[in-house]
């Protein structure tokens, strides 16, 4: 059953910008399922509701990504495949719009799994994955936040553990029975410079196999780490039975009880049915099933 999921992040969502999550939630899940729908694969589907959101300032991924303490933006994203267990990610990579694409060549275009930094962009030069300006990808609303931010060192540390962590990820099922699960993010804003979180980092923010299932995590990064959350939900799913959702609610209890952890995520089972959880304030959500008229979209 040819399935997608997608999410655009798990934090306190302003009542004023819920609107626009759900729009983009739409046009991201609809980009995804038009792949699957013409005959895409699951890499294609992730990949390309991935692209929307990067291309949607209105949450932190590509353009609109928050700045880090040094006024830049450094980007994070990784893609793996379920059935062929082939892997990429990139962190701390500037001036690409597409981050996920760049993932993308990383896994079926190299010998690695993670390039970062300047590596990653050089890479990309390499393949073909043009660069842009920074101005390209920087957002009034970043650049405000970061300028308060100097001025107002107790809100610079709020900012870094409460505020936004919009994250955005993917995970789809196609007719071949692959699941392929992506996420991307110009992670926590006004982070140290340098800093990677959990979205790169293959069974921390992203997994997948195609025999069990897929998930994409959006939270607080370093306690997503510390619980290897996505392969921990992706262990549920398989001793469950193969229940998105039950697995998806045990991660979640997880990470709350050993960390005091806060997050999101969302689950594709090998069947394709689809389970999503979270302990923030919202989320923001949609998914489209082949047994579906239309989407699903929540925050």
């Amino acid at each position: 059953m040819p399935s997608i999921i997608v999410h655009a992040g798990a934090w306190d969502i302003p009542t004023q910008r819920i609107q626009a999550h759900k729009e983009g939630c739409l046009k991201a899940v609809l980009s995804g399922w038009n792949a699957l729908k013409n005959g895409g694969s699951a890499e294609d589907a992730v990949e390309e509701a991935i692209k929307a959101f990067e291309e949607n300032p209105e949450v932190d991924s590509g353009r609109g990504s928050g700045l880090n303490a040094a006024g830049l933006i450094e980007m994070d994203a990784s893609m793996m495949n379920g059935t062929t267990f082939r892997a990429g990610a990139v962190a701390a990579v500037r001036n690409i719009l597409h981050p996920i694409s760049l993932a993308r060549k990383v896994m079926n275009g190299s010998e690695h799994i993670l390039l970062v930094g300047e590596g990653a962009n050089r890479f990309a030069r390499e393949v073909g994955i043009q660069e842009c300006s920074e101005d390209d990808l920087i957002v009034e609303r970043e650049r405000v936040k970061w300028s308060e931010s100097l001025r107002n060192q107790e809100v610079e540390n709020a900012a870094r553990q409460k505020d936004h962590h919009d994250t955005v990820g993917a995970v789809a099922l196609d007719d071949s029975g692959t699941i392929v699960a992506g996420t991307s993010t110009g992670g926590t804003p006004l982070k140290l410079h340098g800093r990677v979180g959990d979205s790169p980092l293959i069974g921390c923010g992203t997994y997948a196999d195609s025999s069990i299932g897929g998930i994409s995590c959006s939270g607080l990064g370093e306690n997503i780490i510390k619980v290897v959350l996505a392969k921990t939900v992706i262990d549920f799913l398989e001793e469950n039975g193969g229940d998105p959702q039950r697995a998806a609610d045990a991660g979640i209890a997880v990470l709350d009880q050993k960390v005091r952890g806060t997050a999101g995520v969302i689950v594709i089972g090998k069947g394709g049915k689809v389970g999503v959880a979270f302990n923030t304030p919202r989320f923001a959500r949609a998914h489209f099933t082949s047994e579906m008229g239309e989407p699903v979209v929540a925050v």
